[in-house]
């Protein structure tokens, strides 16, 4: 099982290659909460994180955000009531790249945090 987190992303250019599905299939059997969707043609993953109330799913989105700053690659985050879900895929290449599956486990990582830590 791959720690996907603990990778390093790179820059994402328009001409990069795509995640190999066997990348993609290995994230999606370590990581079974993400599930792999098509939306318009394009591949991504998605994950619901559950919340007790707003404020919490709000420090989430912040998190979420500031893990998406910290390496320039961006999710599209829905929050609401008890619920934050996050999609990555990568916009450049309307395609799932290997970044997409490192900051998505690098989600899951701060998620437990919060969840440890009662934040």
């Amino acid at each position: 099982m791959s720690n996907f987190a603990e990778k390093v992303c790179i820059a994402c250019q328009s001409d990069a290659d795509p995640a190999k599905e066997s990348e993609i299939k290995n994230f999606l059997d370590s990581n079974t909460d993400w599930s792999l969707l098509a939306v318009d043609g394009v591949k991504r993953i998605e994950r619901d994180y559950p919340f007790t109330n707003f404020e919490s799913a709000l420090h989430f989105t912040n998190k979420v955000g500031q893990i998406a700053e910290d390496e320039g690659h961006h999710p599209l985050i829905t929050l609401g009531w008890g619920k934050v879900t996050v999609a990555w895929w990568s916009h450049k290449i309307r395609d799932l790249h290997f970044n997409d599956l490192i900051l998505a486990s690098r989600c899951d990582n701060r998620y437990r945090q919060m969840q440890m830590h009662g934040d």
